[in-house]
């Protein structure tokens, strides 16, 4: 690609500056970054948007603030006028991302990629503009590869070269299986990158093998090579693991504000300020200038959770949910006093219930296993008391109060004889 920072005047160099070090700031590693530099003067010496690329996992479409990493990222290059290309792998989803896995993935079938598809867009409006953004599903194309173009496509690359991932190898390793489908995901991932002309792709610091393919299968073919941007990966409430919502240590975009408010509250002061920096649309001056106070000791930890839960509730429920959240848990936690007003719910079941089956008919718990786990932490009480029996029959009672955890309340209503 030619030198398009030679073509530009100085006020054009400026602007070229200024993207760059928005689309830089959070990003773990961009390879590489003065190409990056050169597509950006690319788009404004043609006056022609970049092509942002983000490849969505259709098996678990419940969108949590670590994916919101991603988002924003993809917002700032949207507000700069650049076009946003979703690409949901209902193709590649057949075959199963192995990155992380220990075991074959399932397989999806079409109306499972195709709910989970639809409840992405949904979740993604609340960070990107999704009328202006270009929606694919890979099936398009890929589906449509004879066997003679996927040999070929095969032949970019060497089994050697696929076994330098690190599940692959290990997997290998332990003498456990390796499906050959499995060595395609990567080689389809890329292919994605080679049929819509992608400039940049961006994912998580994970995702490495997987968006360098996308550079080389563009070389090969012929196409100039996008530029990767590797976002890093946040640790969720635990403070150890990566957010995901099978380890029940996440923030969802869809949680309740009480709930979203309640959960930053529990997170590790060691991770607020990279909270701060990774997951809210805070300008990069107030984010340093809470940095600065956070590690001076002006900031106290227990006001930056206050706000860092806050600006997240306004950011998804909006200003009045915020202050309403805090004020909740102020009152219901700092005070240790009961919720002014407890969701109610009207009982018609039987009267004797084994108090997992109820967490679970109340919704307090998505499965008999959470809320087995809730009960054995200590997270569950019955008018304030706390339970430490799996096999407790709860009878039901008018007015019966339920907890789970710090945040979860639900007061039961019986209809009286």
């Amino acid at each position: 690609m030619d030198n398009f920072l030679e073509k530009l005047s100085n006020e054009q160099l400026k602007e070229v500056e200024r993207q760059f070090s928005i689309y830089s700031q959070g990003a773990q590693e961009i390879i590489p970054a003065e190409e990056l530099k050169n597509k950006i003067a690319k788009s404004i010496y043609h006056e022609t948007p970049l092509k942002i690329k983000l490849g969505l996992d259709p098996s678990a479409p419940d969108v949590h603030i670590g994916h919101t990493v991603v988002l924003n990222k993809l917002r700032q290059f949207q507000e700069n006028g650049h076009v946003i290309q979703l690409i949901i792998g209902d193709f590649t989803g057949k075959i199963g991302d192995p990155t992380g896995k220990s075991a074959v993935r399932k397989q999806l079938t079409d109306e499972e990629v195709k709910k989970n598809a639809q409840t992405y867009f949904e979740q993604f409006g609340k960070v990107l503009d999704m009328e202006k953004a270009e929606l694919f599903y890979n099936s398009k194309w890929l589906s449509s590869l004879t066997l003679e173009d996927t040999i070929r496509l095969a032949g970019t690359i060497t089994v050697a070269r696929l076994l330098e991932r690190n599940d692959f190898s290990n997997r290998l390793g332990s003498g456990k299986p390796i499906s050959l489908h499995e060595f395609f995901y990567p080689l389809m991932q890329g292919y994605d990158s080679v049929e819509l002309k992608s400039d940049i792709e961006l994912g998580g610091t994970d995702q490495h093998f997987n968006l360098l393919m996308g550079r080389h299968l563009q070389e090969h073919y012929e196409k100039e090579k996008q530029v990767v941007m590797m976002m890093p990966l946040i640790e969720g409430l635990d403070g150890v693991e990566k957010m995901s919502k099978s380890k029940n240590n996440y923030i969802g975009v869809d949680d309740k504000p009480n709930d979203m408010f309640g959960k930053t509250m529990s997170i590790p002061d060691e991770l607020i300020i990279k909270y701060f920096k990774l997951v809210t649309d805070l300008p990069y001056e107030e984010k340093d200038r809470l940095e600065e106070e956070y590690v001076n000791g002006s900031l106290h930890p227990k006001d930056a959770k206050i706000l860092l839960g806050k600006t997240l509730v306004r950011m998804y429920h909006g200003e009045g949910a915020a202050e309403s959240a805090e004020k909740h848990f102020k009152s219901v936690f700092q005070k240790g006093a009961m919720p002014d007003e407890i969701p109610t719910v009207n009982w018609e079941g039987e009267k004797l219930v084994p108090v997992i089956d109820l967490l679970v008919q109340l919704d307090l718990q998505k499965s008999k296993s959470e809320a087995r786990r809730m009960i054995q932490n200590g997270g569950v009480k019955l008018n304030g008391e706390k339970v430490t029996d799996l096999k407790l029959d709860v009878s039901i009672t008018n007015d019966l109060i339920v907890q789970v955890g710090k945040r979860r309340f639900v007061q039961l209503k019986t209809k009286s004889k």
